[in-house]
């Protein structure tokens, strides 16, 4: 794993031990605190590119990086079955809008949508892991607005939201059927920031059951 110089062989070191015993992922900035202000991303290029083809990698998640177990060798470390997380049409709805539109309210989700949204929907996703509250926006009433987490990212195997698909390419997966179009199409193209700004008048409709 040599890069031939001796003080970037000793840094990359020192970031692999730090990664190593590290609780959670940890940002570049993290990285270089701990390491007295060491400039570390060549480190965490060369690290990367190192276990690349080896039982562990390394990844960037949500501009955090730590190890995880190579795809293709996660059964091996499986002990016993785990029971897949299965979301209503509902919940995957809404985590769809969040992911393309954060931060976003409910009454935007509601907006892109065309139904209320139960709060015990937004609740899933809290409890889940993979959406938080980010704060409030700044308009009357000021209404808490939602995003995604690093989590959300790792378990969809996402560096960033950058590499969230578009419709084409979940259609082309076969991820799609005819009556999801239209909701995907208006989670990736309508609403959002561009929606009316956060007024309580809710659009018509029921929430589908979680």
């Amino acid at each position: 794993m040599s890069a031939g110089d001796p003080a970037l062989d000793a840094l990359i070191r020192a970031v692999e031990a730090t990664l190593f015993a590290a609780e959670a992922p940890m940002s570049v900035e993290q990285i270089s605190t701990h390491l007295g202000g060491a400039a570390v991303r060549p480190a965490l290029v060369e690290l990367q590119r190192h276990y690349a083809t080896r039982g562990v990698h390394l990844v960037e998640r949500g501009r955090r990086w730590h190890f995880e177990t190579a795809p293709d060798l996660a059964h091996l470390l499986r002990r016993e079955k785990e029971e897949p997380r299965r979301l209503s049409r509902a919940a995957t709805e809404v985590l769809a809008i969040v992911a393309y539109h954060e931060p976003v309210s409910r009454a935007q989700i509601e907006q892109i949508r065309g139904v209320q949204t139960a709060k015990g929907t937004l609740d899933v996703l809290m409890e889940a892991g993979w959406v938080r509250a980010a704060g409030r926006r700044e308009v009357p009433g000021r209404p808490v607005i939602y995003a995604t987490t690093p989590e959300f990212l790792d378990h969809f195997g996402l560096a960033s939201l950058r590499d969230l698909p578009g419709v084409d390419e979940l259609r082309a997966s076969g991820l799609l059927d005819p009556v999801d179009d239209d909701m995907i199409e208006r989670a990736l193209g309508g609403g959002g920031e561009g929606a009316d700004e956060d007024q309580d008048d809710h659009a018509t409709g029921d929430e589908e059951g979680l």
